[in-house]
């Protein structure tokens, strides 16, 4: 069953939806419909959230469901990796997983990332360490890296 409830976050209004015990999506509100109910784990979600944006939390620990296609999930898994305050290229990522030409795809995967911030897209840039996409845009994606003091 999933269930979903709206926040107010510094980075604006998100939703996290909890799907069969996991976390599933922390995106934008974008009018979802379905069942709103904050349940235990999405409450547990937005505490560690809060925590995180106060400046306390800089790992998750939160089932989260990994869905996509095997790039994807790849991708995904080594955006889990990127320690907090640090980041990594797209060309860095491709490599990572084994497809170093897949950089442009890399940043595909990161775009239709659905569970922002706890898989930390936004620790993604460019080669040149210039700020390159983020689904809820650039000043997001700086007030996200200023905060965990991340040179970019």
């Amino acid at each position: 069953m999933e269930c979903f409830f709206e926040y107010e976050f510094p980075a604006g209004k998100f939703e996290i939806v909890e799907n069969d015990g996991f976390i599933s999506k922390i995106t934008a509100v974008n009018g979802k419909t379905g069942i709103k109910k904050e349940t235990p784990l999405i409450k547990e979600a937005k505490k560690q959230l809060d925590e995180y944006f106060s400046g306390k939390r800089k790992k998750f620990n939160l089932p989260v469901k990994i869905e996509g296609t095997d790039f994807q999930k790849a991708v995904y898994n080594c955006l889990l990796e990127i320690p907090y305050g640090k980041t990594k290229s797209y060309k860095e990522i491709a490599d990572i997983i084994g497809h170093k030409n897949a950089y442009r795809a890399a940043g595909n995967a990161c775009n239709k990332n659905k569970i922002l911030i706890v898989i930390p897209c936004h620790r993604v840039i460019a080669s040149n360490k210039g700020l390159a996409g983020f689904a809820l845009g650039l000043d997001i994606k700086k007030q996200l890296l200023k905060l965990e003091g991340a040179e970019f």
